[in-house]
């Protein structure tokens, strides 16, 4: 019957007068008398009371936090900037990728997590002697990140402090290999690229898991002792650098000068050497000639030679007339006045020219004559 139905118990409440905390109780009394049913537990409380708990009851109790264990202690979760390293009784089994993972509980299975996307960074300050003896301070920063989770955890040691070590010795090994100005002078990206590659030989040689990203050689300098004379023989490396420079720059413009000058006169001393050889040719051959029209002819050919001769003699020099008294007179007609170089008087035409004495009678023979010898030298 309903408690509201009209008409019954004088429209009371049935809660009213009763406290709250009492049918909280008796709740928990029926739960607790349940459960003791399931697990094998004592009787049933009685009167509000409850009963002896037996060892059956304490067993499921242990059986169920057991199970409650078991499932939550069964699945891992890893981060996505994570690896989950699995052991099975201490010994490396798995890896384990991002996202929920099943395992067994522990400790059957434990999980290490490594993270294997952060960039870790070192930076040390050494002082190091070059190959040329001189000590030379440097500071070098190496960026790395974990490659391999169970060689990171398993490897080594101390993977870290292992990188630590091996970064500095592939550094010293770099800088004691080459001199103080090629370290000082720009060429810094070489040494640390060459550093970085001997470090990471070394890291997978140890097996720490290790990659090395960036290696830098920062603020190579002198130390502090030395820096005024180091400046000095600086300054002095910059002049001679200059000196050379220029010394490059005259000699790029004098060079090829002196290349085209020298090819131009050897090309002349060519050009005058096959001139040479083709009048030598040349001359020979007239000679030749001459020669065989002089056999044919002597007196004739003599006489051609030395019209010839003399006409080009006087041609190209002062002129000399002869008179009829014998005697030659030298008048200086090359360019001089004649108040400048007065008349001379030389030696007799019969004692300078003998062939030319009977010039007045022989003339019109000789004349004939020649024409004959140059109409047969054409035959």
């Amino acid at each position: 019957m309903a408690w509201n139905e009209p008409g019954k118990g004088g429209g009371k409440e049935p809660w009213k007068g009763r406290d709250p905390g009492d049918d909280v109780e008796a709740f928990l009394n029926r739960l607790k008398a349940n459960l003791g049913r399931v697990f094998g537990g004592g009787s049933p409380p009685r009167n509000g009371k409850g009963g002896a708990p037996g060892a059956g009851g304490l067993l499921g109790w242990a059986v169920l936090l057991l199970a409650i264990w078991i499932v939550f202690d069964s699945w891992q979760m890893i981060d996505e900037r994570q690896r989950g390293v699995v052991l099975r009784f201490g010994k490396f089994d798995r890896l384990m990728s991002p996202g929920p993972n099943f395992k067994w509980p522990r400790p059957i299975e434990t999980v290490e997590k490594v993270d294997v996307t952060q960039v870790r960074s070192l930076s040390d300050q050494v002082r190091l002697l070059t190959r040329d003896e001189n000590i030379v301070q440097i500071e070098f920063n190496v960026q790395y990140l974990v490659s391999d989770p169970r060689g990171y955890l398993f490897g080594t040691r101390e993977p870290d402090d292992t990188l630590r070590q091996a970064a500095e010795s592939a550094v010293r090994d770099v800088i004691g290999s080459n001199e103080m100005d090629t370290i000082l002078t720009g060429e810094r990206a070489a040494l640390a690229a060459e550093a970085r590659t001997r470090l990471q030989a070394t890291l997978d040689s140890y097996g720490t898991g290790l990659q090395v990203s960036v290696l830098n050689l920062q603020n190579a300098r002198p130390p502090a002792e030395v820096r005024e004379a180091f400046d000095d023989a600086i300054s002095a490396r910059e002049d001679r650098e200059r000196i050379e420079s220029e010394a490059q720059a005259y000699a790029s413009k004098v060079v090829p000068e002196a290349r085209g000058t020298a090819a131009r006169i050897r090309t002349e001393a060519e050009g005058y050497k096959q001139a040479m050889i083709a009048r030598a040719e040349g001359d020979a051959e007239r000679f030749r000639l001459l020669v065989d029209e002089y056999r044919k002819a002597p007196e004739v050919t003599r006489r051609r030679l030395y019209l010839e001769t003399m006409q080009e003699v006087l041609a190209n020099n002062r002129k000399v007339y002869s008179g009829d008294s014998g005697n030659v007179l030298y008048l200086p007609l090359g360019g001089q006045s004649a108040g400048d170089a007065p008349m001379s008087r030389l030696p007799a035409a019969g004692a300078a020219l003998p062939a030319l004495a009977p010039s007045t009678d022989t003339s019109p023979r000789t004349s004939r004559t020649g024409r004959t010898g140059r109409e047969e030298s054409r035959r």
